[in-house]
């Protein structure tokens, strides 16, 4: 990604305690009083949001990219809008939805079609499977956070606490460092769009879709990354890549299309009601 790229030198632990600390600065201005405090309930679900689907899942990230391609990382974590098609109303205790079942597959392999597949060494799989895992994560832990406090207050929470966390990881860790203008204009891109804004937008996303049908859209970050590549010349568009859009593309159409809540529920035991089909999130809070 060309922005990651313009941090080149600069602490990584760093970068991601500034990084998450803009965001909860925008978000703080954006709400300006109307942030709405999490319950003890709420608990749970943010120290999962921060802890795997946040600062775990960079972290696995940093890790997995010693042991595997770029495209390989990129390639196993475009599996989730697949797993979120079948966990989702798995848990909820329904059936795949059809068409959200079939817009993921597409999407998979468009993905995999658009980032090459790569390879990997070592325990590479095995740390691309957590990049995975985290990303899931982020989504179905902050569904039930989510419905309760709204999407703007669950992203703002969710950023004080990466800011936190990775801000006491990287005193205890490694040094804070003054970015140069070009480092500081790339914090500030990550923190307000990256962050800030596509947090919102994804768990709004969620909380009206659902997260089984927002999990196509997935597909559209290795999509939108190839778009900011090819614009300012780090990438040509070549066929192949072209080809992996189109199903990306395909795939969120399918995924997006049609009503919520028409999967049918499994099987229960007598004397005990499968979940309502109402349920905004498509899971139990």
């Amino acid at each position: 990604m060309p922005i990651t790229g313009m941090l080149d030198g600069y602490p990584i632990l760093a970068g991601q305690a500034v990084r998450y600390g803009i965001g909860a600065i925008v978000l703080l201005l954006w709400l300006r009083g109307r942030l709405v405090m999490p319950s003890w309930r709420d608990v749970p679900g943010l120290i999962g949001m921060v802890g795997a689907g946040m600062i775990g899942f960079n972290a696995a990230i940093l890790v997995a990219q010693r042991y595997a391609t770029a495209g390989f990382v990129a390639a196993v974590l475009g599996a989730s809008p697949l797993v979120l098609a079948v966990l989702v109303p798995a848990l909820a205790g329904r059936l795949p939805n059809l068409r959200v079942l079939i817009g993921a597959v597409l999407v998979v392999i468009g993905v995999v079609v658009l980032t090459g597949g790569g390879s990997w060494h070592g325990p590479g799989l095995v740390l691309a499977l957590l990049v995975l895992v985290g990303d899931v994560a982020f989504t179905l832990a902050g569904v039930g956070v989510v419905r309760r406090i709204g999407a703007a207050s669950a992203s703002t929470w969710a950023c004080i606490g990466a800011a936190v966390g990775t801000s006491v990881i990287t005193t205890w860790q490694t040094e804070w460092a003054l970015p140069t203008w070009r480092q500081a204009t790339a914090l500030l891109v990550l923190g307000t769009l990256v962050t800030a804004v596509a947090f919102v937008f994804w768990y709004t996303g969620v909380a009206v879709l659902g997260a089984d049908r927002a999990g196509v859209l997935i597909g559209l970050m290795p999509l939108s990354g190839l778009g900011v590549a090819v614009i300012v010349g780090a990438q040509a568009l070549t066929i192949t890549a072209l080809s992996g859009a189109v199903v990306v593309a395909a795939g969120c159409a399918a995924g997006l299309s049609g009503s919520r809540g028409r999967s049918r529920t499994y099987p229960t035991s007598r004397g005990h009601d499968p979940l309502p089909e109402s349920a905004p999130s498509g899971l139990p809070s």
